[in-house]
């Protein structure tokens, strides 16, 4: 486990991710938690004296990594941009996202759309996952469904079907 402080932080201007809140983790930190890796992974660990489980490390460049953090996740640690946040972190290895049994239903009735899904980075996969189950309302749901179909039918990974909707 490796165990740091470190600044909370926020984009101004950076493309996709301006207004991000985040952690900067340095590329001598992330090769602590998991050497040489330069993809997104997941970690566990503890912010402040909060647990956390399958957050995903996102890649800077160069190494670096940063924490996104959720307006909940803030909002649980009563911190905002310039707090010092008490870090202790390791890669989480059990970490698994399923799919949904309706999504799995759907892709199905396509063989070429489950092969297409199945062929997507795992990440890409997540993302559609963790999309299709933030849906908060059950019309929401059945749209997402229908737009991940249509994505994969035209093998679309997450960005582009994002683009394009």
């Amino acid at each position: 486990m490796v165990v740091f402080d470190a600044e909370i932080e926020r984009f101004e201007k950076m493309g996709e991710k301006t207004g991000w809140t985040f952690v900067f983790i340095p590329v001598e930190i992330a090769n602590q938690i998991k050497a040489s890796c330069k993809k997104s992974y997941r970690i566990k660990g503890k912010l402040d004296n909060i647990a956390i489980r399958g957050v995903a490390l996102t890649p800077m460049g160069d190494g670096n990594f940063i924490i996104p953090l959720k307006a909940s996740l803030r909002k649980e640690l009563k911190k905002a941009e310039g707090a010092l946040l008490h870090l202790e972190l390791e890669e989480d290895t059990e970490f698994k996202i399923e799919m949904p049994a309706d999504l799995e239903l759907c892709l199905l009735e396509e063989k070429h759309c489950i092969e297409n899904f199945m062929k997507l980075p795992k990440s890409h996969q997540n993302y559609y996952i963790n999309w299709l189950n933030t849906a908060k309302t059950d019309q929401t749901r059945t749209k997402r469904l229908t737009q991940i179909v249509i994505a994969m039918d035209k093998q679309m990974d997450f960005g582009e079907m994002m683009r394009n909707k």
